[in-house]
């Protein structure tokens, strides 16, 4: 008697259909099935996108110009400086100043350093003035391309708290001789051109003297203005800054001294006329308020990352999914359902965060996109200077933002997992997300240099808020005297640090999602 084959029993459970990423599938068709849910996903597009209006719709609170003709108005605008690079600067300070021709050297000692700061309110509606030095009171030597504001430049300077520095173009600075100016330890600074290249020296006795950094400046003119300045920076106090220069050495022939307030004594230069003496060699001169440094302030400087702050309100929709992704079969008692589908518990979990990281992320981009489209013209049809934006930084805007809800949505579907309610799971979503950020805006500014800052400045270095680093288009610049902005401003951290920080706080609501999911029953 012959038998016929026999077919082995098979296990409903194939290879294919118990593989990782058969698993995703499932989870995005249960995902994709829910129209709530997508259309929660596409709330949070709409919601980032639509607010880059109204943060980008900002104005100085003056004119750009009146009339037929163009000509700025009483209350209008003054015209914005821009460095070499477009950047917005300020450039207002007092110069005494020679022309040189081709190459050349300058050299002086600067044996004392002093300034005056306003303490309060003083009669005929002047501020009362006393003693005083801001740390970045400068005084030194440059060579400027010419007197106009915005023009190429290097200069080596004693500063009133952060030692010589050698600065050019507004937006660069390198540190020289440590400590601070006096009789007793006075500085001496070299500026030496070859064509378009410039060194920085110092010593402490002008015999030594080391490079402090050498310089190019593209396009530099072969007749430049080369001489000695002092600039009072300030956070919109009166201030002066008073410097006295001895050995001072020129290796061109040279008249008398030019001075020149640098801007005027306008909206965009110095807050008054600066003066100088010469006595038995020695050459005293003050200049009051001003600065040539980068314009971070809240009164200018503003970058397109204004266009992503709807992104706060974004997260919320999000949030209100990625937490309803799980507790919603917690509430059904589906989620039985799918741990006898998926008994590894681990991998169900890894395939619900990928579903959920993958829709935070293409909703990030795309509104991204969108609101850098919309906020990027609206920005540039204002009265303030707009910061620059390469493409390659616009490019990590984008990416980071989608790389920002991603995580976001991990972190809310794990507290969901966690603590298995939707509106508990939400609420603390919110609160570990959003408190913090409202305690950072709530206590004013933040400064420009590493480790300055309001008091709520640890929020923006350990809590998943950091992660808005990644949106930031304004540099950091540490010279600046001026604060930045709190809206669309500065973030203590590098772009990426900040995103790595969100990403350890979901990494490890995910360790514990994960120990609590083994561990439960459904």
């Amino acid at each position: 008697m012959t038998t016929g084959a026999v077919t082995p029993q098979r296990s409903p459970f194939t290879p294919e259909r118990d593989s990782f990423w058969h698993l995703v599938h499932a989870e995005w068709t249960k995902f994709r099935t829910v129209r709530g849910w997508v259309i929660a996903a596409g709330v949070t597009i709409l919601a980032i996108t639509a607010f880059a209006f109204p943060f980008c719709d900002i104005s100085a609170g003056c004119a750009v110009s009146s009339g037929a003709s163009g000509t700025a108005s009483a209350g209008a605008c003054p015209v914005q400086p821009t460095g070499p690079g477009g950047e917005p600067v300020v450039d207002a300070f007092y110069f005494l100043h020679r022309p040189l021709t081709g190459n050349g050297t300058i050299t002086v000692q600067l044996t004392s350093l002093t300034g005056q700061v306003a303490i309060g309110p003083g009669g005929n509606g002047q501020s009362q003035m006393g003693s005083g030095l801001q740390p970045w009171s400068k005084a030194g030597i440059i060579i400027k391309e010419d007197t106009s504001q915005g023009s190429a430049y290097a200069a080596m300077m004693a500063t009133g708290s952060n030692g010589v520095r050698m600065q050019w173009d507004y937006v660069n600075d390198r540190p020289g001789l440590p400590g601070s100016v006096s009789a007793s330890a006075p500085r001496w600074l070299r500026l030496v051109r070859d064509g378009d290249t410039i060194t920085g020296y110092d010593s402490a006795g002008g015999t030594h003297w080391t490079p402090v950094d050498t310089v190019t400046l593209p396009g530099l003119t072969a007749t430049v203005q080369a001489g000695i300045f002092t600039a009072a920076p300030t956070n919109g106090n009166a201030a002066t800054t008073t410097g006295v220069f001895q050995h001072i050495g020129l290796s061109w022939p040279g008249g008398g001294w030019t001075a020149t307030n640098v801007g005027g004594t306008g909206p965009n230069g110095v807050g008054q006329p600066g003066t100088f003496s010469q006595s038995a060699g020695e050459l005293t001169m003050t200049g009051g308020s001003g600065d040539i440094a980068p314009l971070t302030g809240s009164a200018g400087g503003v970058s397109v990352q204004r266009a992503l702050l709807g992104t706060f309100f974004g997260l919320i929709p999000l949030i209100v999914v990625a937490a309803m992704f799980i507790t919603g079969e917690y509430r059904r008692g589906l989620i039985r359902v799918s741990l006898t589908a998926a008994p590894r518990r681990g991998r169900l979990l890894a395939a619900k965060a990928v579903v959920i990281a993958a829709v935070g992320f293409v909703a990030g981009v795309v509104a991204a996109t969108l609101a850098l489209a919309v906020g990027t013209p609206v920005l540039a049809r204002t009265d303030l200077a707009v910061w620059p934006v390469s493409l390659l930084t616009q490019a990590r805007m984008i990416a980071g933002t989608g790389a920002l809800l991603a995580l976001a949505g991990v972190l809310a579907m794990a507290i969901a997992i966690i603590v298995r309610r939707s509106a508990p799971a939400i609420t603390t979503a919110i609160v570990v997300i959003f408190i913090p950020y409202l305690l950072t805006v709530g206590v004013g500014p933040q400064g420009g240099g590493p480790g300055r800052g309001g008091g709520g400045g640890w929020a923006l270095r350990a809590t998943p808020v950091a992660a808005m680093a990644v949106q930031q288009a304004l540099p950091k610049f540490y010279q600046v005297a001026t604060a930045y902005p709190v809206i669309g401003g500065y973030y203590p951290l590098a772009p990426w640090a900040g995103l790595a920080v969100e990403c350890a706080w979901a990494a490890a609501a995910l360790a514990l999602a994960f120990f609590l999911l083994r561990r439960r029953d459904a």
